[in-house]
């Protein structure tokens, strides 16, 4: 893509704004192109108003199941049923999300601090909104395979789908690249079979709707203090516990905070879903195993892709990263049946190795 040609995500920004100098972005993100700007005139909204629309990167890896066909075509059905999702608005044939003026959880309270009591109350009241969209009153189009929608309650069916996606879709898929890689660092194909294992007999849940990717640059704080939830393209369907434990692994609260939300979530849940935490005692720990072990997939692949030029031919060592993936190795190797774990530059040679056998990143994966 040349300067001269801007891509059909800026085009339509372009479009919609009618002023290319107000127009911002892209912003920083993987899954997708962003950009920002206010609405053109005739559209009805207060010029301090911004919208982004954006449109998918080509030649990217997902590590997650998508399940909607359209995150605008969800979040138009979940006006005023989730009251933290920025409004969508319909211009020029467009479908824009509303972009809130503020700045990340993140940015605000790293990972490892806790976060505000009145922000917390805010997570805990979406976790009710969340489990009041039973799967029967959502009516939106799904892209997910028949196979990947289990009954009702069916958390155990739920699980193994998800499992099942991290050995195809993540793992078997780019084995060809990344064998070598994973073997160096002691995992192999047997890994899953114990995973499967580690995660068997849960109770019974009823299903409601799920964000699934809920950490710290996903929410948004405005000027007043208010949470806003975005990126819902990896929503879907399944079991409400998991949701909870994804966000327990993401956020990283300190210990005590974690169990504060928790009760928080038990009680909330309960009163809006009967049924929800049904043997959460024994499952939260199970789920969050599972959120380690697909770590361990996800974070490797990333690893590799992300080492800077050169990095393989003058065997300049990653030690951060080394240091990143052991503590991920570690925190799985129950759940996989990891034998041992190597050390921070055991993992660090390794993966100047696969650098330097595969060259740039870009000749393994386009995007």
């Amino acid at each position: 893509m040349t300067p001269e040609t801007p891509s059909l995500a800026r085009r339509h920004a372009i479009e919609a704004c009618g002023n290319p100098g107000a127009v911002e972005g892209p912003l920083q993100g993987y899954h997708h192109e962003t950009y920002v700007f206010p609405l053109g005139d005739g559209a009805g909204a207060p010029a301090t108003t911004r919208w982004k629309c954006r449109e998918p990167r080509a030649g990217l890896l997902w590590f997650d199941r998508r399940c909607f066909d359209s995150e605008e075509q969800l979040l138009t059905a979940l006006s005023g049923r989730i009251s933290s999702i920025p409004g969508i608005t319909e211009f020029g044939g467009l479908r824009l999300q509303r972009f809130i003026e503020g700045r990340t959880l993140g940015a605000l309270r790293r990972s490892g601090l806790p976060i505000p009591g009145p922000l917390l109350r805010q997570v805990v009241g979406l976790f009710r909104e969340l489990a009041g969209v039973r799967p029967e009153t959502l009516v939106v189009k799904r892209r997910c395979e028949a196979r990947d929608r289990p009954r009702d309650g069916d958390t155990n069916g739920f699980l193994d789908r998800l499992v099942s996606f991290t050995e195809e879709s993540v793992y078997l898929s780019n084995l060809d690249e990344f064998a070598a890689l994973f073997d160096e660092l002691g995992v192999r194909a047997d890994a899953f079979e114990n995973l499967r294992e580690h995660v068997s007999g849960l109770a019974e849940r009823p299903f409601c709707l799920l964000h699934a990717d809920l950490h710290r640059e996903n929410f948004i704080v405005d000027s007043g203090q208010r949470l806003w939830t975005i990126d819902w393209e990896l929503a879907m369907v399944g079991d409400p516990l998991y949701d909870l434990a994804t966000h327990l692994y993401l956020m990283r609260y300190p210990e005590w905070q974690a169990r504060r939300l928790t009760r928080h979530w038990v009680s909330t849940v309960e009163d809006v879903r009967p049924g929800g935490s049904e043997g959460w005692q024994r499952d939260l720990g199970l789920l969050m195993d599972f959120k380690k072990a697909q770590s361990v997939f996800t974070d490797v692949i990333r690893a590799a892709l992300a080492l800077g030029p050169g990095q393989g031919a003058d065997r300049r060592r990653p030690e951060g990263t080394g240091r990143k993936l052991r503590r991920v190795l570690t925190e799985a190797a129950g759940p996989l049946g990891l034998t041992s774990v190597p050390a921070p530059d055991r993992i660090a040679d390794a993966l100047v190795r696969w650098r330097g056998e595969h060259g740039e990143a870009g000749d393994v994966f386009p995007g």
